[in-house]
């Protein structure tokens, strides 16, 4: 098999971490893991008691920003982001099962706390999410170039404010009516 991003080289056995294999590239450093093997692991991995929410990561690896081949059945791998905040992909080819990490990432999902929680990384409900999160994020931003700091500062704290009030409707009609 040959390395989905630097092409030539041939995909060595390694391992990312104990009981869990990979097919790795000298080149690029990065690894075919097979989920079959990463299931088994996960059973077998203890999750450190470390805090639940993902750390901020001051590094990031490369990642492969162009559609990769699985090296397995030669198939688009579809992309799945980690974060909202975090700009690295995983590349999973579901007919071979497989995921392909770029050099670093493995350590990138340990930073964040996700090393163990892949198969939720690859969940609609995941993505849901992080396009949630991205699509609130781009709001505020917007608010803030348009508004200004301070004032958009303001309206944020009205709205979560008026989020639960018992009295929403009332105080909304009243506001649209200016």
């Amino acid at each position: 098999m040959k390395c989905p991003v630097c092409k030539t080289p041939e995909l060595r056995p390694t391992m990312i971490e104990d009981l869990l294999p990979s097919m790795g590239c000298d080149n690029c450093k990065g690894s075919l893991v097979a989920l079959l093997y990463y299931r088994h692991w996960a059973e077998q991995h203890k999750p450190s008691s470390e805090a639940s929410e993902p750390a901020t990561v001051s590094e990031l690896p490369a990642d492969s920003t162009n559609a990769l081949r699985c090296p397995k059945c030669e198939r688009i791998m579809t992309k799945y982001r980690l974060t909202g905040t975090v700009a690295n992909r995983l590349d999973v080819c579901s007919l071979c099962d497989e995921a392909w990490l770029d050099g670093g990432e493995w350590q990138l999902l340990e930073q964040l706390h996700l090393s163990d929680k892949l198969p939720a990384v690859f969940s609609d409900t995941w993505q849901r999410k992080i396009r949630s999160e991205n699509s609130e994020r781009t709001r505020q931003e917007i608010l803030r170039r348009d508004l200004g700091a301070a004032d958009a500062t303001k309206v944020e704290t009205i709205r979560e404010w008026l989020k639960d009030h018992p009295a929403k409707s009332t105080i909304l009609t009243y506001l649209y009516r200016d």
